[in-house]
């Protein structure tokens, strides 16, 4: 069976950024959390995946076909959601679907309907009437009725409130839940992902940070606290993100990297967002 997305090397190289040898792989059935900082690569990542940028290197691999020699088969097999929506303000909801449906060979009106009615959205309502949450359950609708493998996320929860939030991973969930389908999740809002991701990849500044499941990326990392003087010179020199003052240090520290601890140090075990900001703060690189 083949993988849902594949990037190997992926590069694209603007005038004032580079994107440099991105590599994940993301098996059928998982969801993917797809994190760093603002202006870190991530939707420049997307736009390479949907060949919506011309790419410098490097090779994307949907279900086993290249997403651009295969991009018209490719593209059927994917469905993308955006933090705006980009239906026709004055549409009604159900004028929609007479627009979009031409695009798609496998469309299921039946399916449309249905996620209609789950998600109750108003068939005669305007686009521009919606809230932020039903616009985002529209655009899923739409993305979820052409038998869609891959689905990917770029900021779709951003402006949501917690309950529509949670609703969105819900679908998530259920989408995925034959194994067959994936979902490429790009989202600052990394509590969601604790919650719902499988696999992260993480990058910085254009660079590979981690690649892997969650659990792994929760392993790979320790959060190190201590007194000023347990600062040793050799410990600094490992740390990302360090925060120190007279009173006391805290940093992040690669767990492969535990030999440089002593017994006076508290470590925790950090979460997805304590992480990216450590690395926010800069330190040392995860060459």
């Amino acid at each position: 069976m083949h993988n849902a997305l594949e990037v190997r090397n992926l590069c694209k190289i603007y005038n004032d950024f580079s994107l440099d040898s991105i590599s994940f792989t993301l098996p059928p059935g998982y969801i993917m959390g797809f994190v760093g900082q603002n202006g870190a690569g991530k939707t420049t990542t997307i736009r390479l995946i949907l060949n919506m940028a011309n790419r410098t290197g490097g090779e994307v691999k949907i279900f086993g076909s290249d997403n651009i020699e295969d991009e018209l088969a490719v593209k059927q097999k994917l469905a993308a959601v955006f933090d705006e929506i980009f239906f026709v303000d004055v549409w009604r909801v159900c004028e929609v679907e007479k627009v979009v449906k031409g695009f798609f060979g496998e469309w299921d009106s039946g399916q449309f309907a249905a996620y209609l009615k789950k998600f109750k959205l108003p068939s005669s309502k305007k686009v521009k009437d919606l809230s932020r949450g039903m616009k985002l359950k529209l655009m899923l609708a739409v993305a979820m009725s052409h038998n869609a493998k891959l689905l990917i996320l770029d900021e779709p929860t951003s402006g949501l409130d917690p309950v529509a939030r949670n609703e969105l991973l819900d679908i998530l969930r259920e989408y995925i839940s034959d194994g067959e389908k994936s979902v490429f999740f790009s989202t600052h809002i990394t509590a969601d992902l604790e919650k719902i991701a499988d696999y992260i990849t993480l990058i910085d500044n254009g660079k590979m940070f981690f690649t892997g499941a969650k659990d792994d990326l929760e392993a790979y990392f320790l959060i190190v606290r201590g007194g000023a003087d347990d600062l040793t010179d050799s410990l600094k020199s490992q740390l990302i993100g360090l925060l120190s003052n007279t009173t006391g240090f805290s940093g992040l520290l690669l767990s492969s990297k535990s030999e440089l601890l002593s017994e006076r140090l508290v470590t925790e075990v950090p979460t997805i967002d304590e992480i990216l900001v450590r690395i926010g703060k800069g330190g040392m690189r995860n060459e």
